[in-house]
């Protein structure tokens, strides 16, 4: 009897858990990012790693950047990682300890030791799960962990990954220490930050909108607002 959860039972239990309706420039984000963690996790070669939780969370904040009401923001991330059986302080707490590592460290020595091409005196649970890694060859890689990887090198030195040649560099580095494909990173990489910039445009674009339909509204309101009658001392 097949018992893996369809893409359906994933969504029927997201909806069932945050039920207060979505924004609609945002449901798509929502929506492809809890297919995209549900296809993984009925994926026999999948498996759970830090920097996959980091890329996660990365996407997640940065897609649903200036969401209202805001406090429905942690609500739906819950509800997506729960949706897919998973728990979501383990992403949220994995997320943020590989954040502080990699603000802590050159990025030299971050690009040296997630190529491992060196070894520090760190972290040895993410030491341990890098060396995994580079040593399977049914590694599952995806698009979300190759977010993971540009996350800690933009929190490790933010001017890195604006530079196209370091930025370049640095993947090509890693993905020879980690054995990943570094056309498939590249690709991943450049579709993000592409989306990223496609997002920023549309929230400006709705910004734009809401605040010329206020001024609209504001300019209805004084057209129909009588007049103040003189006072009789004028």
């Amino acid at each position: 009897m097949n018992n893996v959860r369809t893409v359906s039972d994933t969504k029927r239990t997201f909806y069932s858990l945050h039920t207060r309706p979505i924004n609609t420039i945002y449901r798509r984000v929502v929506e492809e990012l809890m297919v995209e963690m549900h296809l993984l996790s009925v994926n026999v070669d999948f498996s759970y790693n830090p920097i996959y939780a980091l890329g996660v969370v990365t996407t997640f904040d940065r897609f649903m950047q200036g969401y209202q009401p805001e406090r429905d923001k942690e609500s739906i991330f819950q509800a997506i990682c729960q949706a897919v059986e998973q728990d979501p302080q383990r992403y949220r707490q994995d997320a943020e300890r590989l954040q502080a590592l990699a603000k802590s460290l050159a990025a030299s020595d971050l690009i040296g030791w997630l190529s491992q091409t060196n070894h520090l005196d760190r972290d040895p649970d993410l030491q341990s799960q890098l060396q995994a890694i580079a040593n399977n060859s049914q590694f599952k890689y995806n698009r979300l962990f190759a977010i993971g990887l540009f996350s800690l090198l933009e929190q490790s030195e933010p001017d890195l990954v604006k530079d196209e040649k370091q930025r370049t560099d640095a993947i090509k580095t890693i993905a020879a220490g980690l054995h990943l494909s570094e056309d498939k990173l590249n690709k991943d990489l450049e579709l993000y930050r592409s989306n990223l910039e496609k997002m920023s445009q549309a929230l400006a674009v709705m910004a734009d909108m809401l605040l010329a339909d206020r001024k609209k509204r504001e300019q209805r309101q004084q057209s129909t607002t009588p007049a103040t009658p003189p006072s009789a001392n004028e």
